[in-house]
């Protein structure tokens, strides 16, 4: 897992109870805008949320994996989640991206404090990224 995503996660698994749910919405804000060129056609939804979702990652030629993410305001929970995804995987490579355990926001001690349909819509954004990342990677490898 990237040195910054591991940071993430000990911030929130060592947070009090709490306290978990507002860390979590201060996230919400992290994601940056689209670029122009990008549009939601050229995304995959990710049908698991419960609001219109979009993301796309890009595998560069020297290996890092670049994210978009794309979720209305009114979804702050679901923002946070691409929060820290975004945050947390900046400058990673496709290697460090697929190592991210699938039990992320478990690990993050999220599923005590928001529902058991959210930390689905969560888990099912990460697998759908990892999934673009290792069909790029085997698409490259021929």
């Amino acid at each position: 897992m990237p040195t910054k995503l591991a940071e993430i996660v000990d911030e929130f698994a060592g947070a009090p109870h709490e306290l978990v749910l507002e860390l979590l919405l201060e996230y919400a804000d992290v994601i940056p805008p689209l670029p122009a060129e990008m549009s939601r056609e050229g995304m995959e939804q990710v049908p698991e949320c419960q609001t219109a979702f979009f993301l796309h990652a890009q595998v560069q030629p020297d290996g890092t994996v670049i994210t978009w993410f794309d979720c209305p305001p009114e979804a702050p929970t679901t923002r946070a989640f691409a929060g820290i995804l975004a945050e947390g995987l900046a400058g990673a490579n496709a290697e460090q991206v697929l190592a991210v355990p699938d039990d992320l926001y478990q690990r993050m001690g999220l599923a005590q404090v928001i529902s058991p349909l959210r930390v689905r819509g969560g888990t099912a954004i990460l697998a759908r990224l990892k999934r673009q990342v290792r069909e790029q990677i085997s698409a490259a490898a021929g």
